[in-house]
């Protein structure tokens, strides 16, 4: 197994990697820095789509181009005019949240939730976020509320069940699923964490044998799971502490595309931990991933 820098240029909160595997391309956002990024592995040629706010996260749309998550709106995203069309709006009523990470499931919704303004004390206001469902006919639905930093996202081969990370939990829950509808249920928890010494579950994603991988922000580490034992397996070291999110992609589904940030870092900081803030892969892992999927709508 190696772990190396595949895009060596720093943002400020790099997140949602996810491998478009129609164009070879990886998408991932710089939240805070309020880009689109879309790389090219074979070329290493790197798109940069500006944002007019935060953007939390990106996914490719069946019928050309993208979809965002930014501030609370949902837009779609042109790659060859660059410009974004507004779909929905979100918490009207908390204007302080923002979207975070998002995914879509095999019928082609678009998830994605949200996390309140950031708080010196608690992280964020804790307490006014929710998970929502873009779905294909552009009707957004709210999933559940009262969530703190609505964050990773997967589902079982069979779309049986979803799993879901709500950061300041410090867990990961699973919810049974209902693929035609998408409807949730019988939420529980599957798997915990401690912060202090694993660091804070962020991005997740899944390999083809049910494991989940999980990006632990302030813990320079990417933990593969089983959420059937709730057990630890293995750990992928990030030379960078802050990791944020994680996604098989190449052509074979068995690269470890993995994102990192710096944000709040000092100078000095910075200097200490100079990659942090790039994209990383790992290979050799002996694991394949699932295809990212599209939003159909």
């Amino acid at each position: 197994m190696a772990v190396s820098v595949a895009v060596d240029e720093p943002g400020i909160l790099m997140e949602g990697p996810h491998w478009d595997d129609r164009s070879g391309t990886l998408l991932y956002v710089d939240i805070h820095g309020q880009h689109v990024h879309r790389w090219d592995p074979v070329t290493k040629h790197k798109d940069t789509y500006d944002i007019d706010c935060m953007v939390g996260t990106v996914v490719p749309r069946e019928s050309g181009g993208a979809v965002v998550a930014a501030g609370t709106k949902f837009a779609f995203l042109d790659f060859e005019t660059r410009q974004l069309t507004d779909v929905a709006t979100v918490d009207q009523h908390k204007p302080t949240n923002r979207f975070n990470d998002g995914k879509c499931d095999a019928a082609g919704r678009f998830w994605a939730g949200t996390m309140g303004e950031p708080n010196p004390v608690t992280m964020v206001e804790r307490k006014v976020a929710s998970l929502y469902c873009l779905h294909t006919d552009r009707t957004v639905t709210k999933a559940f509320n009262e969530v703190d930093i609505s964050n990773g996202l997967a589902w079982t081969s069979d779309n049986s069940i979803m799993y879901y990370i709500d950061s300041l939990q410090y867990s990961v829950d699973a919810f049974d699923f209902d693929l035609c509808t998408g409807m949730l249920c019988n939420r529980r928890q599957v798997m915990t964490f401690n912060p202090q010494v694993d660091g804070v579950p962020d991005g997740m994603c899944i390999d083809t044998d049910g494991k989940l991988w999980i990006a632990m922000f302030n813990g320079g580490q990417v933990l593969q799971v089983d959420p059937n034992t709730g057990t630890q397996l293995r750990s992928i070291r990030v030379p960078a502490p802050q990791t944020s999110s994680c996604c098989f992609g190449g052509p074979n589904l068995d690269v470890m595309y993995v994102t990192s940030a710096r944000i709040g870092y000092s100078a000095e900081v910075i200097q200490q931990n100079p990659q942090s803030g790039c994209l990383f892969q790992v290979t050799g892992l002996g694991a394949r991933g699932t295809p990212g999927l599209c939003y159909n709508g």
